[in-house]
């Protein structure tokens, strides 16, 4: 067959179906990738392109947002710190981990993360650091590390660690914990070739060469940067210890920016001597004493992170997702184009019929779980000799054709595909030739190759470009074609496409058990077995008001009467409005979420959102399965908790947009979701199960307290709010309520221990401290200094009102209890 008949899309298409994630790619390239029409860039292993969106929104991002030094505790600090944790959820939900598994360390790059591990890790004369031969230059200097402080440096050929496996564990752990590190690829960044992601397990369990060898506990660093451009990482199928990233290889933008991931199993066999600024909980400066902070991240972080770079991340995630759909499909249609071009460029031919490349990998990218998207190569004359890479680079150049040559920061898998010997490469330093020079050929020899690479952008012209521009500068005409290799092939390719897995990314685990759902359509009233009314006779102060908030820090919804689910009031804030970066927004942040008036109607089985000048929308109170979205499953925090949550959707995403002038979207806690409370209140049986409040179930204040600080604001010769003194009502709305009660004496509720109201106990948690979002108007969204400051000015510098509430629900109906405003309330105090 003609080569320019092969170089068709419709010949690649017949080939591989698997390209341009739905036919949208032309689409994707004009709206995100202009700057490169004209250019054939295909260095993605050295690093991607970022789309112009990513920046875009990024540069909106910082543009409206005050981000402050995250190690204060400022409102811009704030923002930055919970931006920053939303991120490390990101990232460990992109590999398919979680927190509890895994801990996410900002790093300047991968290199930075392989030293981190070099510096921390417990060398010990008997310690091995074994590394794979095919691995980055920045591994291998580990090397310098451990033999400093007496380790081993025991390099290993990739098939030694098959070749000399066992077939059972080694048992001797228990007697011997000598610490030992091997280091291999994920994928090589010479060849693309991807090593088993068993090895993580096979070397920590001792089957594999050369742990099977040697005893003592084997940690394993997974060097991913390569792999994870162009690929998805599951860190349930490959648990390794370490794993060092750089981000820029995976989007392009930010530089300068990688994290080191470690499994938390194995984060306490680091120690570190140096500390810098925001790692240690304690330290001395005159005498010899320090703390390291008990979070993992927080004790290698040294200094302040680069956080406006560590920001850009989330959009840089939601970039990739929403052009691509996912790691799955990018890795398909890049080894698509990556196979492509292997398969003509290995078979095409001089006019003698010798061939044009030496090509330089394991097998015949058979498969994307056994090859990655590089291809690595010399091209050959028609009389057999190689054509330096130099030469090549810039005939290159003048095609506007962008690729890489050299040994590419790895010299053992160069001298392996290329044949140099240990005495061949000092020979070349003593003629001249170091790492990343253009001295090509020593004798005749190469000393290096050249690589192309593809990334989630490219693009079948970028192949096409690529082979006729080897056709047209370095065949000697008439071009021909190996038939019989590329028939061969082509059944290769074929056998390929019937065996690739699913097309769905791996599913998130969620791990926490589901929570009981409640009958909100026929609550019953509870009978409070055990519960004997032992203050009965007791004056009964009443509930006067319930209510409710569906979304967190918007605006209140009373209620008179209202079933008690497992976590407090049902539906009491259920959901909660993440700006564009997935970050909690509350009034501390944008007062105008009290204009929000969301309302739940139970009969319909609604959340209606309500707002001034807006029109009404509604959201289903139990989400839907039914439609998908790259947003149903998400991460967020709450009062220092991670949870579970789901997007509620793009309606109801651009009705808060458009009211609070930002990107926004509402999301509810997961139904899969629990989440207790950090400490269990005295008397307590079980610990409560929280929604998205930050301290309890239920937050009760009393009128007469309320009324005692609207004297004392009134009483303040500093005060004037409008000239007009706010009534209890408006106070009462301020400090967000679920219940307020009628008492004989103001704070009396400080001393009780629990109460029941109606016929529902509950525990006193605690009292609430208070900060500024009483300043808040709930009727204007407006800011003032009252009334935080006449409360702290009464209470002698203290700022806790109201107090926490958890429920006790009888066991053989918890869901069924019913709170009715006007029931009695009968506390009890403190024992003395």
């Amino acid at each position: 067959m003609d080569f320019q008949k092969l170089c068709t899309f419709e010949t690649f298409q017949r080939l591989w179906s698997e390209y341009g994630y739905g036919g949208k790619l032309e689409d994707v390239i004009e709206q995100e990738f202009r700057r490169i029409k004209g250019i054939t860039y295909l260095d993605h292993a050295g690093t991607t392109l970022h789309p112009e969106s990513l920046v875009r929104d990024y540069c909106l991002d910082i543009s409206r947002n005050v981000y402050g030094n995250p190690h204060s505790h400022s409102p811009s600090s704030r923002l930055t710190h919970d931006t920053i944790e939303r991120v490390r959820y990101r990232v460990l939900q992109h590999f398919n981990t979680t927190p509890e598994e895994y801990s996410v360390i900002f790093t300047s790059g991968c290199t930075a993360a392989l030293k981190l591990v070099a510096e921390s890790f417990p060398w010990s004369p008997q310690s091995l650091f074994s590394y794979l031969t095919d691995g980055h230059t920045s591994v291998v200097g580990i090397r310098g590390v451990a033999s400093a402080r007496g380790g081993v440096a025991l390099p290993v050929a990739p098939q030694e660690v098959d070749n000399r496996a066992k077939e059972e564990a080694q048992g001797e752990d228990v007697i011997c914990q000598t610490p030992h590190l091997f280091c291999y690829p994920a994928q090589s960044n010479f060849s693309g070739r991807k090593y088993p992601l068993s090895h993580a397990r096979g070397i920590q369990a001792r089957r594999l060469y050369p742990a099977c060898d040697h005893r003592g506990r084997w940690f394993v660093l997974l060097d991913a940067a390569s792999h994870v451009s162009c690929s998805p990482l599951n860190l349930q199928d490959c648990p390794a210890d370490f794993i060092p990233i750089s981000f820029y290889k995976m989007f392009g933008f930010p530089t300068g920016l990688g994290a080191l991931l470690v499994r938390n199993d194995a984060a306490g066999i680091l120690k570190k001597t140096y500390f810098g600024g925001g790692t240690a909980a304690a330290y001395l400066s005159g005498e010899d004493y320090y703390v390291h902070s008990a979070n993992i991240s927080d004790r290698f972080e040294d200094g302040t992170v680069p956080f406006l770079d560590i920001i850009a991340l989330n959009h840089s995630f939601e970039a990739l997702h929403k052009i691509t759909g996912g790691m799955h499909n990018i890795q398909q249609h890049t080894f698509g184009l990556a196979r492509y071009t292997y398969m003509l460029l290995s078979s095409l031919c001089h006019g003698n019929r010798r061939p044009v490349a030496q090509i330089y990998t394991e097998g015949q990218f058979e498969s994307p779980s056994t090859q990655g998207a590089i291809l690595n190569f010399n091209l050959i004359d028609s009389h057999g000799q190689i054509i330096g890479y130099s030469q090549v680079d810039r005939m290159a150049g003048l095609y506007n054709i962008h690729l890489r040559t050299g040994c590419f920061c790895n010299t053992g898998a160069c001298q392996s595909f290329l044949g140099i010997t240990n005495q061949q490469m000092k020979r070349n330093l003593q003629s001249g030739h170091v790492c990343g020079d253009s001295i090509d050929l020593v004798d005749g020899q190469p000393t290096g190759s050249v690589r192309v690479s593809f990334g989630y952008m490219s693009t079948f012209e970028d192949c096409q470009k690529f082979l006729n521009f080897v056709a047209e500068c370095f065949v000697e005409k008439p071009v021909s074609v190996d038939q019989a290799r590329l028939e061969k092939l082509k059944t290769t390719t074929a056998a390929a496409a019937t065996s690739r897995g699913s097309k769905e990314d791996p599913p998130i685990r969620i791990t926490n058990g589901e929570v009981n759902k409640v009958d909100e359509r026929k609550p019953t009233e509870a009978s409070l077995t055990g519960f004997g009314h032992r203050n009965s006779h007791r004056e009964a102060y009443t509930l006067t008001n319930i209510y409710i908030y569906p979304i967190k820090s918007c605006g209140a919804f009373e209620v008179h009467d209202w079933p008690v689910g497992p976590q407090g009031l049902l539906y009491d804030r259920g959901w909660m409005v993440v700006n564009g970066n997935g970050v909690c927004l509350s009034q501390k942040r944008e007062t105008r979420l009290c204009l929000i008036r969301p309302q739940v109607h139970l009969p319909s089985n609604k959340l209606l959102l309500q707002a001034s000048g807006m029109d009404t929308i509604s959201v289903p109170l139990e989400n839907s399965t039914r439609k998908h979205t790259s947003h149903r499953v998400c991460q967020s925090k709450v009062c220092g908790d991670r949870v579970e949550t789901v997007d509620c959707g793009d309606e109801a995403a651009s009705w808060l947009s458009d009211f609070l002038g930002q990107p926004c979207r509402l999301i509810r806690q997961s139904p899969y979701f629990t989440r207790d409370m950090k400490k269990r209140p005295s008397g307590a049986a079980t610990s409560a199960s929280l929604s998205l409040v930050n301290e309890a179930q239920y937050l009760m204040i009393n009128r007469a307290s309320v009324e005692l600080i609207q004297k004392q604001m009134s009483s303040r010769q500093d005060y004037s709010e409008g000239d007009q003194l706010l009534d209890t009502q408006n106070l009462i709305r301020r400090f967000r309520a679920n219940l307020v009660i009628t008492g004989v004496e103001p704070f009396e509720e400080d001393n009780w221990s629990h109460l029941i109201i109606g016929n529902t106990r509950f525990v006193v948690g605690g009292q609430c401290g208070r900060c500024q979002m009483v300043g808040v108007d709930q009727q204007t969204g407006t800011r003032t200094k009252e009334p935080l400051m006449s409360l702290s000015a009464h209470r002698g510098g203290r700022v806790t009102f109201g107090v926490y509430l958890t429920h006790q629900l009888p066991q053989e109906s918890p869901t069924a209890a019913f709170l009715s405003a006007g029931s009695p309330v009968h506390p009890e105090p403190h024992s003395p």
